[in-house]
């Protein structure tokens, strides 16, 4: 049934200050209750909604053509979806693209995730951006009966992101190992034969194409829970320590994080890189401060500027926590700033091969423009061992 010609909605979106979005839903049926952002990427809505990143959030799609390259589990980022629902403009469209192997509303359904499309969502992305990311509940009856004080209510009584450790609810269980490399024409994923480095990833949150573009950029990648002390860490006799992306407010997963990397630090002269909240730990770790944005950074179009180089790449985004560019301590370099705000996008340490972005190099939007990073990573490896030979 087209949605002209349903008599009334099946799904609406409740907001803390008591705005009512009305739709229809698809996927699963009942409610959520979580922060609400919006995310300007044009494609990629099936790795959004699986990255560990945006555990306790629904994303709004500003595109609105979303599900129109249905979904296939090669490009999941973890086993099931994270983000707890999704809000777009038109009801999704029928899949047109030969790697689909499923629609995206009963993938939704059958992960137990919350849809909602007829919703006027630049109305909804111009009220996240000047209230910033709102508490909002989402609802899905297809019988159409809400009960809007009680949902409303369920937003304002949730307690938002700031001081929410999320880390410890997506990270792995136990350790275990990575070899599989990026995605290429015509095999799909291939193992990596021939490592030269061993990397240690602690995965507060990892993508799965992450660890392929470590192990592309020639690396053994031994995985393991946020809470590894630097101890588990050094135990594994590492080339170098990655530090992975992952959801919530940084101070609150840096209870523990924060001393492993201090160790990690203080211990060896490895080489380090973090990415998303892993530039954020870091960052924590060697003395800056961290801040929670007004309605972050989501999507695929974020121009960033290579201080060293000059450079500016577009790049992939994803988080609603940023570093203090002003409370980075002294032998602590700012090597990358949105173009967008100025808000800071990554640093280095001035006198070793310690360094982190806030962005995705690995997501590719398009440009493959921050594959250099694992690059540079894996050459900071190499660099290493030659010294230690000599």
């Amino acid at each position: 049934m087209a949605q002209s010609e349903q008599m009334k909605p099946t799904a609406c979106l409740a907001l803390a200050d008591g705005t009512v979005f009305y739709g229809y839903g698809f996927g699963a049926t009942g409610e959520a209750v979580a922060e609400l952002c919006f995310n300007t990427a044009m494609t990629g809505y099936q790795e959004i909604m699986t990255d560990p990143s945006y555990a306790g959030q629904i994303v709004t799609f500003t595109f609105p053509h979303i599900g129109n390259t249905g979904v296939t589990p090669e490009d999941d980022e973890t086993a099931a979806p994270v983000a707890a629902g999704m809000i777009v403009k038109w009801d999704p469209t029928l899949s047109s693209n030969w790697r689909a192997t499923q629609e995206l509303s009963p993938w939704m359904a059958s992960r137990g995730r919350i849809g909602m499309g007829g919703v006027d969502t630049r109305r909804l992305t111009r009220a996240i951006r000047q209230q910033g990311a709102p508490h909002v509940a989402l609802s899905h009856d297809p019988e159409g009966n809400f009960d809007i004080d009680a949902l409303v209510k369920k937003a304002r009584g949730f307690a938002g992101l700031v001081g929410l450790d999320l880390a410890k609810d997506v990270t792995c269980a136990q350790s275990y190992q990575w070899n599989e490399m990026r995605w290429a024409w015509p095999d799909g994923f291939a193992p990596q034969a021939d490592p030269k480095f061993k990397v240690v990833a602690v995965d507060f949150g990892a993508k799965r194409n992450i660890l392929r573009c470590l192990a592309s950029a020639g690396c053994d990648v031994t995985v393991l829970p946020a809470s590894a002390t630097a101890e588990e860490v050094l135990s594994h006799n590492p080339d170098g320590v990655f530090l992975s992306n992952g959801p919530g407010d940084p101070e609150a997963t840096g209870v523990y994080a924060v001393p492993m990397i201090q160790g990690v630090l203080a211990k060896s002269d490895l080489p380090v890189f973090g990415i998303c909240l892993g530039h954020q730990m870091l960052a924590l770790a060697v003395g800056a401060k961290t801040i929670k944005m007004n309605h972050g950074h989501h999507g695929a179009n974020h121009p960033v500027k290579d201080n060293d180089t000059g450079k500016v790449e577009i790049t992939s985004m994803n988080h609603g926590f940023a570093v203090d560019s002003q409370t980075l301590p002294e032998g602590v370099v700012e090597t990358h700033v949105s173009l967008f705000d100025g808000s800071n996008c990554g640093i280095r340490l001035a006198d070793r091969p310690v360094f982190s972005v806030q962005y995705h190099p690995e997501a590719s939007p398009g440009p493959q423009d921050s594959y250099y990073l694992f690059e540079r990573f894996a050459a900071a490896m190499a660099a290493n061992a030659k010294q230690a030979a000599h």
